[in-house]
């Protein structure tokens, strides 16, 4: 027989397993490794925008386009999107080249008279912003970083509708602020307005390639999930594959430090120290690259992808890369003031760099001026080498001179 404890106990279970019968049912998984938490988002990161382009305009091809920038990747955005049915509006500086636009349907500029590339029908073009921007629905950013704030301040927010979605194309740090182009987004918002819904679009993309149709993948990314579908959409076509990502500082951060280190793979290229050396250097700007994103908030997978090494790889060894061609002039002997003035487009790569040494000192205040050249050794010496304070070899040989460590 069971003696009296045991009937106790039992009569302890069966009063405690008839209480929890009467609690709600909660699952709680498995013990397991705490997933590391992002940092908080700004008032201004935090708020999501209700996406304007609704399902039905982008399927029907009803959404108006208005590309700002008449340069060779504003040219490939508005050949791309009027070539999958949408309407284009391309705002250009010069009015000539607007009316060669219009009635032979091609840029001079990027586009051969002899040459078989011309614009579709649905794109035409403007010298004037109110027209520009009257009726659309879907502003594409293409105009230089360091000219952005000026040119939305005085041209493009007084004319802006509210709530129209914004999809920036540029790729830098703003050199008097420290800035990158989603953080000056972020602070032009006026009060008094909704926000800004923005996208980024980047990855391996040569503007040359993408205007004869050559397969290319980009990603676009958007804290609004419904933004960067109808991005995506809008853009994809059997030439050009698009990713979606919500990871906009991965994606801006790589996109702007990309270029500096196009300028260092130049300068090794052109100084003739060989495959090894400037393969050795892309691979820790990449590491440097990642470590400045992470400290911003950004994900790894993401500075592994396109926007990430994908644009990398393109930018610091295809011949049409202008920091890269930058850099191989400078590692040539080429005097700095003479490529700035005789280079046909900007190297964003030249200004970024200059930023990057005020931003890293930002993100990193207790560390000194040595324990700063350990941490971000390529991104740093291709500054000193603009401001001319050291020979491209010279600090090449310091770097090697470097203590080694675990590659991290």
């Amino acid at each position: 027989m069971t003696g009296g404890g045991d009937r106790a106990v039992m009569d302890t279970v069966q009063q405690r397993l008839a209480f929890l019968s009467t609690q709600p049912f909660t699952w709680r998984s498995r013990p397991g490794p705490r997933r590391r938490r992002r940092p908080p988002l700004s008032a201004s990161r935090a708020t999501v925008t209700a996406c304007v382009l609704s399902p039905d305009a982008v399927a029907e091809r009803r959404v108006r386009v208005t590309v700002c920038g008449g340069g060779s990747f504003g040219s490939a955005m508005a050949f791309l999107l009027g070539s999958n049915g949408y309407p284009v509006t391309l705002l250009v500086r010069r009015e000539a080249v607007a009316e060669c636009i219009n009635a032979e349907r091609r840029n001079p500029r990027y586009f051969p008279a002899d040459g078989d590339i011309r614009f579709p029908e649905a794109v035409r073009a403007t010298t004037d912003v109110a027209e520009a921007l009257r009726d659309c629905d879907l502003c594409v950013h293409a105009i230089p970083v360091q000219s952005s704030r000026a040119f939305f301040e005085q041209q493009l927010l007084p004319h802006w509708r509210p709530g129209t979605p914004i999809l920036s194309t540029a790729k830098g740090i703003e050199a008097g602020t420290g800035q990158f182009l989603y953080e000056v987004l972020e602070s032009l918002q006026p009060s008094h307005l909704s926000p800004l819904p923005t996208a980024f679009l980047s990855g391996p993309s040569f503007a040359d390639e993408m205007l004869r149709q050559l397969p290319t993948a980009a990603v676009v990314a958007a804290r609004d999930a419904t933004l960067r579908r109808a991005l995506a959409e809008m853009l994809s076509s059997s030439v050009f594959k698009v990713f979606r990502s919500s990871d906009v500082v991965g994606v801006e951060v790589s996109g702007a430090v990309k270029n500096v280190i196009a300028v260092a793979a130049g300068i090794s290229e052109g100084l003739g120290l060989g495959m090894n050396a400037t393969a050795a250097l892309v691979t820790r700007g990449c590491s440097e690259m990642r470590r400045l994103a992470r400290r911003l908030g950004a994900r790894s997978v993401t500075l592994a992808g396109l926007s990430g090494v994908g644009d990398t790889f393109m930018t610091c060894f295809g011949a049409q890369s202008r920091n890269r061609t930058f850099g191989f002039r400078l590692g040539r002997g080429e005097p700095l003031t003479h490529i700035l003035e005789t280079s046909a487009q900007t190297a964003e790569g030249v200004h970024t760099a200059r930023a990057l040494v005020r931003r890293i000192g930002e993100l990193y205040p207790g560390y000194q001026p040595r324990r700063l050249e350990m941490t971000f050794p390529v991104l740093l010496s291709v500054a000193d080498v603009l401001e001319g304070g050291v020979e491209p070899r010279q600090r090449l040989t310091d770097w090697m001179r470097m203590p080694s460590g675990s590659e991290n």
